[in-house]
């Protein structure tokens, strides 16, 4: 099963096994009778469809394999190399099963020709299963005498067409068949009897898949990154020239009576006996083709499943001769169980849809490497990013006109077996992809766009900036900036550490691996990052600085309560008043420990002191916390406190307003002081029940922050999760829109 032979040149590892396979069963068996049902015209046009398809895929993984070094698995390693191992392995299964049916649709053939030939007792899946057979244990055993008998078999091949040429010639007029040129595309896509134009495609388009017979023997090759473009693009354009020309010469040499009822039509066109010129080309072919899938299917399946298994033992057995065994022993059985598929046509059928996945991926595959614009990215040849997306495109959209329902099952299996293997996929070394560099490329871009536009307070999001010192233990307190910034912003949570840099050993990847973990595993959508400082305050105040880049800056910046409120909170409303020096908002959180989000009744309360005191972030962040699936249901009440009852009634319809004017969805809430009651008191007795409480934050003055803190620890005290906001923004009082703003 195994080539132990010296490696492989471009002509007999790439030219020869690709235009071998290209000149197939189809060609031989199928050609006739589709030019004969179809007409000359239509197949032209489903020849030049097909080969363009395919020509652009040849293009694509050509670009691919002169930037890398393509291993096992041809197609599949580039997939896998390129966009994760994820979706290399859902691609990696119909690549995988369109090799195996390949053996099939090969043995199909011969069965029909030894069939005709020696008009045999046997049934037709009688005589497909001794050829499979035949093939496994010719794959099995003389590989290397198949690869020998290459250049033999390709000699019959190029005469079998020389002489249906020189018939054609002599039987017709190459002339005359221009005159039935089509006068509509109606003429080219009608369908003619049973047969439509899509449906003869899916027949016919198997003939042409052959362009990756030479990358899928990448480790056998001397020079894979000169040998994959060179032979692989020589072998389609050689394919290319033929089939456009094919059904003009079956045009010229036959009727369409004749090939529809003769399917060994090359032997009746071709001059002397067409047997003796035409069968070696003809079985030589389809034979070789066939070896050619049954070598290259347990390769894939071997690539693919060493990729996605993690266990060290499974690994071992894969890559030992047991593992080469047991693949080989599954592509047999299934190609063994497709015979009973029915037919040649059927498996065609059902071979063009996986191959066309597999291209349509290929294609989108180069598109991406291109587009990633990254340094590593320099093949020797280069196509253009657009060109490969036709391609795909074009894969999909033939996919769909051929078979509908079996194509929305094959996205349907990959699309499963995607989000099966990401799991596995995160596990897995990485060994880098081109999504990552397409992001970059576009954040890039983006950015160098987004520093032109001038930011206003329509384009505001919330970039929170998250300080921690212990990740595990406020938790709850990220949840809550997650949800603030799912919808629209960008949350940074950065921990922390007091020590000098380059002094005291701290692994810093450590930590910002366990912060992911943890976050990633309570489904938060944040960034972490860990930060060594020597000085608490100036380190904070440094780090805030330097977060972001160009106009992804935070703009707020979140400190979770402090479990010494008296040592620490005087010193964050310090920190915040120099924080207000650089037009960014403060948000001090206290959640409870206990706190739960399902278990709440998701009351939000904002005590409302107008929009220029802190009132616009308030209610915005309000309403982006309802943005979160967690706090979609979620009730918003508007609270304000009045002296007396007759204050009520303006109060309300002014919260009214501003709930129309913001197009915020909020009850109004107003709540009558006692008299001589505090508003902590107030505060206690109307927002204990609430699940989340926001209050406006004042700056205290210098020397006045300890007293301060003691009053928002009494206003903290009775609530299950508060937030105390100061609105230093650049668009202070402004974030509503309500036309307002000077209020």
């Amino acid at each position: 099963m195994e080539i132990k032979e010296k490696k492989l040149g471009t002509f007999l590892g790439v030219y020869t096994p690709t235009i071998l396979t290209i000149f197939g069963v189809i060609m031989y068996m199928r050609a006739g009778e589709l030019v004969g049902k179809m007409g000359l015209w239509p197949m032209v046009f489903i020849v030049i469809i097909s080969n363009s398809i395919t020509l652009i895929t040849t293009l694509s993984f050509s670009s691919i394999a002169t930037n890398k070094k393509v291993g096992v698995g041809g197609a599949y390693y580039i997939v896998s190399r390129s966009l994760g191992f994820e979706i290399g392995g859902a691609v990696g299964l119909p690549l995988f099963l369109s090799q195996a049916l390949s053996i099939t649709l090969y043995s199909f053939g011969l069965a029909e020709v030894i069939k005709m030939l020696f008009d045999t007792s046997f049934s037709l899946y009688a005589v497909t299963f001794g050829i499979i057979a035949i093939v496994a244990a010719v794959s099995f055993i003389g590989a290397g005498f198949a690869m020998k008998t290459q250049i033999p078999v390709m000699i019959f091949v190029a005469v079998s067409i020389l002489f249906l040429i020189i018939g054609a010639f002599m039987k017709g007029s190459f002339i005359g068949c221009f005159s039935t040129f089509p006068t509509s595309a109606g003429e080219i896509f009608q369908k003619r009897g049973d047969l439509s134009f899509f449906t003869a495609m899916a027949i016919f388009f198997p003939a042409v898949s052959g362009i990756m017979a030479g990358l899928g023997l990448s480790g056998d090759l001397e020079n894979p990154q000169k040998s994959i473009p060179v032979g692989a693009i020589a072998a389609t354009l050689t394919g290319f020239a033929f089939y456009v020309t094919l059904p003009l010469f079956l045009s010229m040499g036959a009727t369409p009576e004749e090939m529809l009822s003769d399917k060994m039509i090359w032997s009746r066109i071709s001059p002397l006996d067409g047997n003796i010129v035409i069968l070696p080309g003809l079985l030589g072919a389809i034979f070789s083709s066939a070896v050619g899938s049954m070598l290259g299917a347990p390769r894939t399946f071997i690539a693919m499943a060493c990729d996605q298994v993690g266990n060290k033992k499974a690994l071992g057995f894969l890559k030992s001769k047991k593992g080469e065994y047991a693949s080989f022993a599954l592509s047999l059985l299934i190609a063994c169980g497709a015979v009973f598929l029915g037919d040649l046509n059927t498996v065609a059928s059902i071979l063009t849809i996986f191959f066309l996945t597999v291209y349509g991926i290929v294609n989108i595959t180069a598109a991406f490497e291109t587009l990633s614009n990254e340094p590593s990215w320099r093949p020797q040849f280069k196509i253009p990013a657009l060109i490969s997306l036709v391609g795909g495109i074009a894969c999909i959209i033939v996919m769909f006109l051929i078979d509908p329902m079996l194509s929305i099952v094959a996205i349907i299996i990959e699309v499963v077996l995607y989000f099966i293997l990401r799991r596995v996929a995160a596990q897995t070394s990485a060994v880098g992809d081109a999504r990552r560099g397409v992001y970059e490329n576009l954040i890039k871009n983006s950015l160098v766009q987004l520093k032109n536009l001038k930011m206003t307070p329509r384009n505001w999001r919330p970039y929170i900036q998250v300080f921690v010192n212990n990740p595990e233990k406020q938790v709850k307190l990220i949840e809550f900036a997650s949800n603030f910034g799912l919808s629209s912003g960008i949350v940074t949570v950065t921990e922390i550490l007091l020590g000098r840099l380059g002094e005291e050993k701290v692994d810093i990847e450590g930590k910002i691996d366990f912060m992911e973990n943890l976050y990633n595993k309570n489904a938060l959508s944040v960034f972490p990052e860990v930060n060594v400082v020597d000085n608490f305050e100036e380190g904070i105040l440094s780090a805030v600085q330097a977060n972001g880049m160009a106009g992804l800056r935070s703009n707020t910046i979140m400190i979770c309560w402090p479990n010494e409120v008296g040592k620490y909170l005087p010193r964050y409303l310090s920190i915040m008043r120099r924080i207000s020096f650089l037009k960014k908002s403060t948000v001090i959180g206290k959640v409870s420990p206990d706190f739960n989000a399902k278990n709440a009744q998701k009351t939000i309360h904002v005590w409302w002191g107008g929009l220029q005191r802190n009132g616009d972030l308030m209610l915005l962040l309000a309403y982006l916390l309802t943005k979160s699936p967690a706090w979609d249901d979620a009730v918003i009440r508007l609270l304000r406190m009045v002296p007396d009852e007759s204050a009520k009634e303006s109060a309300e319809a002014e919260l009214r307003k501003l709930s129309a004017d913001s197009r915020i969805n909020a009850e109004p809430m107003i709540v009558i002081k006692e008299k001589d009651e505090l508003f902590e008191n107030v505060l206690s007795r109307v927002s204990s029940s609430a699940d989340v409480v926001f209050l406006g934050l004042n700056t205290p003055e210098k020397g006045d922050e300890e007293d301060y803190a003691k009053k928002l620890e009494i206003f903290a005290a009775p609530l299950k999760a508060v937030f105390f906001i100061k609105n230093s923004g650049i668009f202070q009082g402004q974030l509503l829109e309500t036309g307002e703003e000077r209020r």
